[in-house]
């Protein structure tokens, strides 16, 4: 018999040895015979996926589901088709249906200086999924331990062992396992050998383009807001903690709530109409009220009008009258208005403002209030 080994093996790596497996009778003799036996090296320790949020129709304690892996930053068109053929696939098997998403993008890990801005938070994209139909959103913590799990342990240990996969739904270019080693054609291979489905979703195009997370970027950083929004399935959204300013603004006659903290992708300089959707505010011995959005007219860039020099964000609520200090705020970006400049007076820049502000506040009305708010 040939020993196993005794050194520990990399991660991700397996060594095939021959060991001793029963006796065969043959006449007066018995024959020893030997058989491959795979050692597999242990697996890091990593964090099992946790329930983000969950609708009326995910059951505490089942056994199974139908669930699509991604990113799925921004939610948008394509993702809806992907989960369209999610939720098709949980009714034909009669199964709830998840999105499993990760955070931090893997990206963040491994190349933290080139990983692309966010589109959304965890809890906007968790949201936006629900708003789907999705039943569950389920978000895998990220981490080296994690990046280093082999694809077919991925498979193994996260969609079928922690998830209970039965129905798995994946666009073409889906990737898994350490390195991006798993591609679609494993993970058919993997789930043929037990009985679970895979349902292969065509890319969706818009344009003569494919809709992807990186084309959004592109355009939310150029400005062109409204033809972003045009492949997302909500208005882009950014949420940021409510600071004191200069109070320029109101000394103007147009008060704005001073935005810190964004975490997500800033659309580029300019001026632009939109939803700010405040805090609910206080209802005594009742919680919390629901407040309707607000049109809002909001400010990217310096002022330089004012000699300055750093990049704020100045959401003006328009008809709005409260406190939002210390608070969070989110904003929701419907229409570019028009470039940053310098004007000449202050009532030069008090006339566009208020032009500015009136055509936010048309812009803002005709648009139903976005979801997930």
């Amino acid at each position: 018999m040939i020993p196993s080994p005794r050194r520990a093996l990399p991660a991700g790596k397996a060594r095939v040895g021959y060991t001793q497996k029963g006796l065969v009778s043959a006449g007066p003799r018995r024959l020893s015979v030997l058989v491959p036996t795979i050692f597999l090296p242990p697996l890091p320790h990593f964090a099992a996926p946790r329930l983000l949020a969950a609708g009326p129709r995910w059951p505490p304690g089942r056994a199974s589901c139908a669930v699509t892996v991604g990113n799925f930053d921004g939610v948008h068109l394509g993702h809806a088709a992907i989960v369209a053929r999610l939720l098709e696939a949980g009714r034909r098997l009669g199964l709830p249906t998840a999105a499993l998403t990760f955070d931090p993008h893997p990206a963040r890990i491994l190349r933290p200086d080139a990983a692309p801005a966010a589109l959304s938070t965890p809890d906007r994209r968790a949201g936006l999924l629900l708003d789907l139909g999705v039943d569950a959103v389920l978000v895998q913590p990220v981490d080296r331990a994690f990046l280093a799990l082999p694809a077919a342990a991925f498979y193994r240990e996260v969609l079928r062992g922690t998830v209970g996969a039965a129905a798995i739904v994946e666009g073409p270019d889906f990737r898994f396992g350490a390195d991006r080693q798993g591609d679609l054609a494993l993970l058919e291979s993997l789930a043929a050998a037990d009985g679970a489905e895979v349902i292969t979703v065509g890319p969706l195009e818009r344009g003569g383009e494919p809709v992807s997370s990186s084309r959004i970027r592109r355009l939310i950083s150029a400005g062109e807001i409204e033809a972003a929004r045009g492949l997302l399935t909500a208005p882009y959204r950014v949420d940021g903690l409510v600071v004191h300013g200069q109070a320029r603004g109101r000394t103007l006659g147009f008060p704005t709530a001073n935005l810190e903290g964004i975490t997500t992708l800033l659309p580029a300089a300019g001026v632009y109409a939109g939803l700010a959707h405040p805090p609910a505010a206080s209802a005594g011995a009742g919680g919390r009220k629901p407040l309707s959005p607000s049109p809002a007219a909001i400010h990217i860039g310096p002022n330089v009008t004012f000699g300055a020099t750093g990049v704020t964000v100045e959401v003006h609520l328009i008809g709005f009258d409260g406190d939002l200090y210390g608070q969070r705020l989110d904003v929701d970006f419907l229409a570019r208005l028009r470039d940053t400049r310098r004007f000449e007076s202050l009532d030069d820049l008090k006339a566009q403002l208020a032009t500015d502000v009136a055509r936010a506040a048309a812009i803002g009305a005709g648009f139903p209030s976005s979801s997930s708010g």
